[in-house]
């Protein structure tokens, strides 16, 4: 094959660098396009005319004062995933951020925090405790004085308003009364015989209760639609902290909260996951160390004064929904912010309406 000559050779040449750099220039065009399309994402073209509708009904009116002038209040940004929003539900996991969010969380940098007790409080858990632990009791042929040892729903209710947790209300009991004989032997005598036989009902117990969960257990009025609402929010950071010991209260919030609720929620801790138990603050100090917020900005619901004192005791402020075992008792004493039968009457704008304007909590 005959050469072409030079000046044709460097032609080709010129020919092929200008199909390069239009080609570097078209691949440029596009990818200008493709970042001004991002930029006009459905999230970004209806971010602003979401939050003004949201703004103009965010006119939040504290309860019993009626439609008049109220004081609007900065709109909470729309969710995350929900309708034509398209950004996308993720954990965040900032190194020295305000926050700490270790789970499928929608939260983004939150204004406040709300979290549950579970027994009591999510679902009515006391009685089902009882029996479980008069079960463990029978099994085990626990004994005073030759006389079984059974806690009755009056003793209960005094009980599990005095103590937290399953094995300190055993050693509580115990200390109070006298440590029974059993069939694994005499009364223990030692700190070690006594701590062996108390774990051995617990366990015992726990596994009585998780059958007993399985079958009867349902949620309170109100509570899980409060908790989807807050869990919307992107806003309020939501968690749940119970006394309860880990396997029992796994048992309860798979079964009644569901594993998808769990997800999404921001710190979810059980007994076994702090030191000191309920009335000790611990567990709630924890939680917020977690969330990332201070005291002032957290909203506990409880349901007896043992866990008020813990809320107080971590300097926030805490709702009651009371159940027939606790509802003769001063929680006002106590400083609880407000007192309710349930949860079925109550909304994210109710609990966080007077805390955006005046810090407080206010529910009638």
């Amino acid at each position: 094959r005959p050469k072409r000559p030079k000046s044709q050779q460097k032609m080709a040449t010129a020919r092929v660098v200008t199909n390069w750099g239009l080609g570097a220039l078209l691949l440029g065009a596009v990818a200008v396009v493709v970042v001004l399309q991002c930029n006009e994402s459905p999230y970004a073209r209806t971010s602003h005319e979401s939050r003004q509708s949201m703004l103009q009904s965010a006119a939040f009116v504290r309860p019993g004062h009626g439609l008049g002038t109220v004081r609007r209040v900065a709109a909470l940004p729309p969710k995350c995933g929900t309708g034509s929003l398209t950004m996308p539900r993720q954990t965040l996991r900032k190194q020295n951020a305000r926050h700490t969010l270790t789970r499928a969380s929608n939260t983004q940098d939150p204004d406040f925090a709300l979290l549950f007790d579970c027994d009591g409080v999510i679902v009515l858990t006391e009685e089902l405790h009882r029996l479980a632990y008069n079960k463990a009791f029978q099994k085990f042929n626990l004994q005073i004085d030759g006389t079984p040892v059974d806690w009755s729903v009056e003793y209960y209710d005094v009980l599990q308003n005095t103590i937290g947790g399953g094995k300190p209300k055993m050693k509580w009991h115990f200390n109070k009364n006298q440590w029974p004989t059993s069939s694994l032997g005499a009364p223990p005598t030692t700190e070690e015989g006594q701590q062996k036989l108390v774990d051995q009902l617990q366990d015992a117990k726990t596994e009585f209760y998780k059958e007993i969960v399985g079958q009867v257990a349902t949620a309170r009025p109100g509570v899980l639609e409060l908790m989807d609402e807050a869990i919307q929010n992107p806003k309020i950071a939501v968690g749940i902290c119970s006394a309860a010991t880990k396997e029992g209260f796994v048992k309860v919030v798979n079964s009644v909260v569901g594993l998808e609720r769990l997800s999404n929620l921001d710190v979810v801790m059980a007994g076994d996951d702090v030191k000191a138990k309920k009335p000790d603050p611990m567990i709630y100090n924890l939680a917020r160390e977690k969330i990332g917020l201070p005291p002032s900005k957290c909203v506990v619901i409880e349901d007896s004064i043992v866990g008020l004192k813990a809320a107080k005791g971590a300097g926030m402020k805490c709702i009651i929904t009371y159940t027939s075992s606790t509802a003769d008792q001063d929680f006002s004493s106590y400083g609880s912010d407000a007192v309710l039968e349930d949860l079925s009457k109550v909304n994210l704008e109710k609990i966080f309406k007077p805390m955006y304007v005046e810090g407080s909590v206010s529910l009638h």
